[in-house]
């Protein structure tokens, strides 16, 4: 079954390129678009899409706000966030409201496909400019949350590999172990952690929150 998407941006052109790019990838399809946040938030929840990229600057309710509402919707809906803000606020704000992802507008046609493919299966795809923002503040905080001290030190290290962006699999390789032992660890990191995604568990890791 091919990846199903919505897509919120107020620029129409740019609407209607992005719906045209995502259904010419047979692996994509565009379910709806929409204008702004508020139709968004109202049309969304029935649309059901695996994801759902968004722009920050909407009319009215802003990208944020929109995503914020639709995790409390849809907490298994995919988000990112499609946008040409490299502001360091901006980008935490979409993390901490949901989004799994942050693209530049300016990212390649290419780029954005894998972007949707990456999110869809559990990855955090992020332009290189705005992957290096946040290694370069996260490499700036002097430690992590202290809610880590409840994890064992095998749920440290897996957390650590969650953090750099690993998949289940590539966890269960680099340690031995298997998918369904990896899986069970993270459910108590979050336990643990209170939270309830892997980006939430990564700013705690890095003292965020």
């Amino acid at each position: 079954m091919p990846i199903s998407i919505c897509i919120v941006e107020d620029d129409r052109k740019t609407r209607e390129n992005l719906a045209k790019l995502l259904d010419a990838a047979p692996e994509l399809k565009c379910l709806k678009t929409y204008g702004n946040g508020e139709e968004a938030v109202n049309g969304i929840p029935g649309d059901k899409p695996d994801v759902a990229l968004v722009d920050i600057n909407l009319p009215g309710m802003n990208g944020i706000q929109c995503v914020s509402k639709l995790k409390t919707a849809l907490p298994d809906l995919r988000v990112l966030m499609l946008t040409m803000y490299e502001e360091r606020d901006l980008i935490f704000d979409s993390l901490r409201a949901g989004a799994q992802g942050y693209l530049l507008k300016k990212a390649s046609p290419a780029e954005l496909i894998q972007a949707v493919e990456q999110v869809q299966i559990g990855g955090a795809p992020m332009s290189m400019q705005i992957a290096r923002k946040v290694v370069d503040y996260f490499h700036r905080i002097p430690k992590t949350s202290p809610d880590i001290g409840k994890l064992t030190p095998r749920e440290q290290e897996i957390l650590g590999l969650l953090a750099k962006g690993c998949y289940y699999k590539e966890i269960s390789e680099r340690l031995g172990i298997s998918i369904f032992t990896v899986k069970s660890h993270v459910q108590h990191i979050y336990d643990k952690l209170h939270v309830t995604s892997r980006t939430a568990a990564t700013l705690k890791f890095f003292g965020k929150q």
